[in-house]
């Protein structure tokens, strides 16, 4: 395992489980800019636990199994992650949203998608198979 992918898959657990645990908690310094913007994207707020909140904590959680020794969990999660972030970036962009959490989207989607490009379980070893 690459020192790049554990500090890259520690960076993306900890800002979407701190993410996760604000949306479920209404975390108030959060709220302050998240409700204006949920209000613009048409979202509710009951959907602060789920669907926002509980899979960024699950998505933290399973990178960090990852890290721990279940790789494919940490794969998965990079993934589920990934998926998420395209599908918020869709809904602000539906509405026309340029708020501080689109922006703050695009990094988180960034962060699950360095995570998944440097997953060690996603290398292929071609060379030692196809050496004569």
């Amino acid at each position: 395992m690459s020192t790049a992918y554990v500090v890259t898959a520690l960076v993306t657990a900890a800002a979407n489980a701190f993410s996760g645990v604000a949306a479920i908690t209404r975390f108030a310094p959060i709220m302050r800019t998240l409700r204006p913007a949920l209000q613009r994207a048409g979202v509710s707020e009951s959907w602060l636990t789920f669907p926002i909140g509980i899979p960024k904590a699950a998505g933290a959680i399973g990178l960090a199994l990852g890290l721990l020794g279940v790789p494919l969990v940490g794969t998965a999660a990079a993934a589920g992650l990934i998926l998420y972030f395209v599908c918020a970036l869709y809904t602000h962009l539906r509405v026309s949203d340029f708020s501080p959490q689109f922006y703050l989207a695009i990094v988180f989607l960034g962060l699950a998608v360095a995570t998944l490009a440097l997953d060690p379980t996603l290398v292929l070893d071609i060379g030692s198979r196809w050496a004569f």
